[in-house]
């Protein structure tokens, strides 16, 4: 029996090493609200635009949706240009995240062995070239100021 798994190669931790720490315009592919007692999250699967060198590699990350990171999902809808009148009614629509583009700034951590992506900033897409263009070309991926 053959399966299709869809992100199978994209495991690959080669692969991952090649997105280094730093800012990557992106597309939000994917985005999946996972309710955890303790910790509620939304899994958000990323395609990367930019740099040119990392367009067609994927990343994935959390944003969690606890009281006390609801400043943090906030600035990520606000600045991805989410749907200001259902961010307003305090709602968020999984399908209307899907396309949204902006700009994250990523880090790599490893946690007791787990290797985790942390969404350490994010920027409107339209802010991408002030952004990248203000780092010297050997920064670009490891350090920004905003």
């Amino acid at each position: 029996m053959r399966r299709r798994i869809q992100g199978l190669h994209e495991a690959d931790q080669t692969a991952m090493a090649k997105v280094r720490d730093g800012l990557l315009l992106v597309r939000i592919e994917r985005a999946h609200h996972r309710w955890d007692s303790r910790k509620p999250f939304y899994l958000l699967r990323f395609s990367i635009l930019e740099p040119k060198e990392l367009t067609g590699h994927s990343v994935a990350g959390r944003l969690y949706c606890t009281p006390r990171a609801l400043w943090k999902l906030n600035w990520f809808l606000r600045d991805f240009g989410y749907d200001a009148e259902l961010l307003g009614q305090d709602e968020i629509d999984d399908k209307n995240l899907v396309g949204l583009r902006g700009v994250v700034k990523i880090s790599h951590v490893v946690v007791n062995g787990t290797s985790l992506l942390n969404l350490d900033g994010f920027a409107p897409a339209g802010q991408w070239e002030r952004l990248s263009s203000a780092l010297p070309a050997s920064a670009a991926h490891s350090e920004v100021t905003p």
